[in-house]
């Protein structure tokens, strides 16, 4: 049984993905465009307008495998931001002061750091090292039992 779901862990993590990226795209389109029936944040205007670009720019790029590690990383670090900056000050855990979005964004985006883009990423289509899922050590392993 665990052997077919180890199977289907680079499709799941490339579903996890493009959910993941989608609805973080989307909430900067919301405040930089006025989508889903959002009020539109002022250009500029710190930090929500920075935040909102980031959002969608990343949310983007982790939707479609591009240039995964870099753009979730970024991602995570809006999102701790976010937390710690906007929603903390109104009480010390997610429930209390509205940052579960937050909180939950940051913890996935750093999930997909650390175990790359899975199934389905453009990345996989240039090359890009490291971002193919599994370990530095299984690659290695593998370049090995090729060399040999």
């Amino acid at each position: 049984m665990y052997t077919r779901l180890n199977r289907a862990q680079p499709y799941a993590l490339g579903l996890f993905r493009v959910v993941v990226g989608l609805l973080f795209a989307c909430h900067g389109a919301a405040s930089l465009f006025g989508y889903f029936a959002k009020d539109t944040v002022s250009t500029g205007a710190w930090p929500g307008w920075y935040a909102a670009v980031i959002q969608l720019v990343a949310g983007a790029l982790v939707l479609l495998g591009l240039g995964t590690r870099v753009a979730a990383l970024v991602a995570s670090g809006s999102m701790a931001y976010a937390y710690f900056n906007v929603h903390q000050g109104d009480g010390l855990f997610p429930i209390e002061n509205n940052g579960e979005p937050a909180a939950m964004f940051c913890w996935a985006f750093l999930l997909i750091v650390f175990t790359g883009p899975g199934a389905f990423a453009l990345d996989q289509l240039f090359g890009e090292r490291g971002s193919r899922g599994g370990s530095g050590e299984e690659r290695r392993d593998q370049r090995t039992a090729v060399a040999a």
